[in-house]
């Protein structure tokens, strides 16, 4: 654009007085006494002093700043600066470049510095919160829980039944939660793992490889990676061995010891948890796969039942007569089988100090009104009335995991194939054929499955008739 021209020796009043006229984009004037400086104007007033030369035959420009930040002899001796560097061959805009980008180098070198500081301030607490928020949609809810109650600090009101006023304890990982990301390496971690396989090794073990895991997580993170040894500092022999190995479970149900266990689960006061802990065994499922069932996952019509596998995603069994006989008795209260809500009556033990402290609350509790118990809204693993019954049946020590390895041990007795009980369980295929090659409709793991069933409900001394309809009938103690 044509510059409209005019030189003047600068002084602060011209500088002042200077505009730029309605029917241009900018203006110009020139200094006498520094031919390279000129004041530019634009329509909105604002007013810049400018550097213009010529370099290698072609014309260069520079703004050096705002008439406002520059006095006149200072943008002077500035554009007499750049004058010289043009005159010895140099383009003064590559040195400003140059100077801006180490300007800027040099910004992001304390940002940096600032960003290493505060990621080597955070604590593994910090960072396992991080670490959980971004896993937690690729984990099944026990696998969740696991990581909340092993970092735990404890210190809350126990929810157990019977545990009063006791707190919780801290979790084998609460210890490290405190500390720096960058403390945590192989003396710490070995520190630590002997500290507690004294005193909750199985616990801890668990704990450890939950730290393992969390730890490969932070080596593939660069912010964090730095932070940390180059070998994941809990992968130690030394660790391993305090916290020493697990044992292998033996706890199983005998054949002989079936009718005891079933009269002692069926005399349970709780209808739905004594129908869950005979489904455990019946179906020889995971304790959790049990406890996650929904209505919607019972196709009465075909007889299956859809479980959700941790391995596979899902899997289908057979629904048996008596599983269904079991499931047609439980009330439909919400979208769980196994539902934790309960309606009171007058029989109840605690009614009256439950209807007591509602009072206090100011919302007195009606007789057989429907209350729920579990924030889930099904019930959590019915440990602890599982060992009642098995105390009352002489068979002390029996978990609910050994429910699943008795439906695997009982079924020798039939010598029913190892793949149809193992699909049935959710375990996975052992050999190329089982894999690749063995595909095993419903149908046929039904007939297996039945037989299974009304094997254990003999040997328990259960009469059943497998053709009633569910729900018409009880079972009968033989």
């Amino acid at each position: 654009m044509k510059k409209q021209t005019g030189r003047v020796r600068l002084t602060a009043g011209r500088v002042e007085a200077f505009s730029c006229p309605a029917d241009k984009a900018q203006a110009f004037l020139w200094d006498t006494d520094t031919p390279t400086l000129m004041v530019r104007v634009t329509p909105t007033g604002r007013k810049t002093y400018v550097f213009e030369s010529r370099l290698n035959g072609a014309t260069i420009r520079m703004a050096i700043g705002t008439v406002t930040d520059w006095p006149i002899e200072q943008a002077r001796l500035k554009a007499q600066g750049l004058k010289m560097l043009v005159d010895n061959g140099t383009d003064p805009r590559e040195i400003e470049h140059d100077r801006r980008i180490a300007a800027l180098d040099m910004k992001a070198a304390a940002i940096a510095k600032v960003e290493a500081e505060r990621a080597a301030a955070l604590t593994v607490g910090e960072v396992w919160a991080i670490y959980l928020e971004e896993r937690k949609q690729h984990w099944g809810d026990l696998h969740y829980r696991d990581h909340i109650d092993k970092a735990s600090a404890g210190g809350l009101r126990s929810k157990r039944r019977g545990a009063g006023n006791q707190l919780t304890k801290p979790g084998p990982l609460a210890a490290l939660m405190p500390l720096a990301l960058g403390e945590l390496n192989q003396s710490t971690i070995e520190v630590w793992a002997a500290r507690e396989g004294k005193t909750r090794a199985s616990s801890a073990r668990l704990a450890w490889r939950l730290l393992t895991v969390f730890l490969t997580w932070c080596e593939q993170q660069p912010k964090y990676a730095a932070l940390l040894p180059a070998k994941n500092p809990a992968k130690t022999n030394k660790a391993r061995e305090a916290l020493g190995k697990a044992g292998v479970k033996k706890d199983v149900l005998q054949r002989g010891q079936l009718a005891a266990w079933f009269t002692a689960v069926q005399n349970l006061q709780n209808p739905v948890i004594a129908a869950c802990l005979q489904m455990m065994l019946l179906t020889g499922a995971r304790p959790g796969e049990v406890l996650a069932l929904r209505w919607e996952d019972i196709n009465t019509k075909w007889k299956g039942i859809s479980i959700r596998d941790k391995v596979d995603g899902t899997r289908e069994i057979p629904a048996t007569p008596y599983m269904l006989h079991l499931l047609a008795a439980l009330p439909h209260r919400n979208d769980w089988v196994f539902s934790s809500i309960r309606t009171l009556d007058m029989s109840d033990k605690n009614i009256k100090r439950r209807e007591a402290k509602s009072s206090r609350r100011g919302t007195p509790l009606a007789t057989g009104e429907v209350q729920e118990t579990s924030s889930t809204g099904h019930i959590s693993e019915p440990n602890n009335p599982h060992a009642r019954a098995c105390k009352a049946a002489g068979l002390e020590g029996l978990t609910l995991h050994g429910l699943r390895r008795s439906f695997r041990s009982l079924t020798e007795w039939l010598e029913v194939p190892v793949g149809v009980v193992a699909q049935i369980q959710g375990h996975k295929p052992s050999a190329t054929a089982e894999k690749h090659y063995t595909v095993r409709p419903l149908e046929l793991l039904r007939m297996h499955h039945e037989r299974i069933e009304a094997w254990i409900l003999e040997q328990a001394g259960i009469v059943f008739d497998p053709k009633a309809t569910p729900g018409a009938l009880h079972a009968v103690a033989a």
